[in-house]
């Protein structure tokens, strides 16, 4: 819906990659949708969730065995996002590089995004250079 043609509108660390293999493969699932909805103090939040199916419009993204489904919503607001998976002492989970992320709480839950037309720019702008 948002993305350019033979790129991939996000790609995901090793580490990520084998976590989310192994959290399809534990629960049985097809993959992992990510999205983004309106919430937490800096206005927008990232949502993930399993999913057994593919809906409309939404972006399939596939490295090695791992599943990343993007929703057709998200897909502006997630272009060119890198995932991580962190394990530390205290915490471990997901960790978004997001170059559309205009500011974030202290937390790091909640992010605020640039301006749509900001997003839209820089998407014809890598649309041209391909």
């Amino acid at each position: 819906m948002f993305g350019i043609p033979g790129k991939s509108p996000i790609t995901l660390t090793a580490a990520a990659e084998r976590h989310i293999a192994r959290l399809m493969a534990r629960q049985d699932k097809l993959g992992l949708r990510i999205g983004v909805k309106k919430g937490g103090c800096a206005g927008m939040e990232y949502t993930m969730e399993f999913a057994d199916q593919i809906e409309q419009h939404e972006e399939l993204v596939e490295q090695g065995d791992a599943r990343i489904i993007v929703a057709p919503m998200a897909q502006m607001f997630l272009f060119g996002t890198e995932i991580d998976y962190q394990t530390g002492l205290l915490e471990s989970g997901f960790q978004f590089r997001n170059p559309n992320v205009s500011d974030a709480c202290g937390c790091g839950e909640s992010i605020k995004f640039d301006d749509v037309e900001t997003l839209k720019a820089r998407m014809e702008a890598a649309k041209a250079a391909e």
